[in-house]
């Protein structure tokens, strides 16, 4: 530690050139920073227990094919099963293209069934129970838009030709209350005319026992194995993240996107440095004249790097998380991102990277300069 200031003022010696190899490894480690936490996120386990007994059953071919209604009765008798409900997404517009949020038609009266954590008022839940044409919004829309109850919203159908005139009979909380339901009668009438009646999306299965969950999937999909409409079951979360699989293998992405950060910050911070240590030649040959051994003068110039890489740390990857921490993504409306929040692990991984960066960009030209005789370093001026 008695080396500190000689440390901090050599690193900060040129202000310009330590501030840009900051903020650009800085900004790599919030990028790198951000990547990881959007991971960690999507992979999130749920927060409540009943989510972990939810299951979504679709058609094996895709996500746009649907399946017969008949099948929730068959599904109803498999072992384990506490409760279906139909599900289908509507995938309509609001105002504005640009008014993106999540549409379900579903079964009203098992509705608050299936999500017990929705918060309701029984009173807002029964008005959404008799209304053919109610709705019920989630309270993060409900205050995006300024919705309140008995409001009538008109909802214009992209994937079904058909728009919704609803009314608003309800607000409910939940920890992402940014979707609004309706009842699918009220779609199928509309689809009667178009031939279209008897197929759903998908159908929400609740499991009596997380380990009733396994059987349950394997028991479905054998159950509709050899039919013209097979189906793929899976929990909800999986459910979820098959929206994100359709980008590509995001872990693979981001593992290469962050391969190709730290290699090209690598490469800057090591050409800046080796200019540093080589203007410094005549201090350097002038510390081992005071009696300087090698290794203190190699710890001494790899000690200023890792002080700009742990500032960059600090600046960059504990930056995101104080700034995450403040955001409310449930007002953003960010599909399938509630919080970005900073893991532990993630910090260790953005500074295990500033400290690579640090350490690999130095150690060679510091090396070669601690290694250089005295006289040889006067030559150099």
């Amino acid at each position: 530690m008695k080396f500190f200031r000689l440390v901090w003022r050599n690193a900060l010696r040129n202000k310009r050139r330590s501030l840009l190899t900051v903020t650009s490894l800085a900004l790599s480690l919030f990028l790198l920073t951000t990547l990881l936490t959007v991971v960690t996120e999507l992979e999130r386990p749920p927060d409540s227990q009943e989510a972990m007994l939810r299951l979504v059953v679709r058609n094996a071919v895709s996500l746009g094919t649907p399946l017969p209604v008949a099948y929730q009765q068959q599904i109803e008798q498999v072992p384990g099963v506490a409760l279906t409900t139909r599900m289908q997404w509507f995938g309509g517009v609001y105002v504005d293209e640009a008014n993106f949020f999540a549409q379900f038609g579903c079964e009203p009266v098992k509705l608050a069934r299936m999500y017990p954590e929705y918060k309701i008022d029984p009173a807002q839940l029964d008005a959404f129970v008799r209304d053919r044409t109610g709705a019920l919004a989630g309270r993060v829309l409900a205050e995006r838009f300024g919705w309140r109850v008995g409001d009538r919203i008109t909802i214009q159908g992209r994937i079904f030709p058909v728009d919704l005139q609803l009314t608003i009979r309800g607000i409910y909380d939940a920890p992402d209350a940014s979707a609004v339901f309706f009842d699918q009668q009220y779609l199928d009438e509309g689809l009667k005319a178009l031939d279209r009646d008897g197929e759903i999306g998908t159908f929400f299965v609740k499991a009596r026992a997380p380990e009733d969950v396994p059987r349950i999937m394997d028991a479905v999909d054998a159950r509709f194995r050899n039919s013209l409409a097979q189906t793929k079951t899976e929990t909800e979360q999986a459910f979820q993240l098959s929206f994100v699989s359709m980008l590509g293998n995001i872990k693979t992405l981001i593992i290469s996107i962050s391969s190709v950060i730290v290699f090209t910050i690598l490469l800057v911070v090591a050409n800046t440095v080796g200019m540093s240590i080589r203007e410094r030649t005549t201090e350097i040959a002038v510390l081992k004249t005071m009696g300087f051994r090698r290794r203190l003068v190699l710890g001494l110039l790899v000690s200023e790097s890792v002080c700009l890489g742990l500032l960059a740390w600090l600046v960059g990857s504990v930056g995101a998380r104080l700034l995450y921490g403040g955001i409310d993504f449930a007002k953003l409306n960010f599909p399938f991102i509630r919080q970005l929040e900073v893991t532990p692990q993630s910090l260790a991984v953005g500074f295990g990277v500033a400290m690579l960066i640090a350490v690999a960009s130095t150690f060679v030209p510091a090396y070669r300069a601690a290694r250089m005789t005295i006289a040889a370093a006067l030559r150099n001026i």
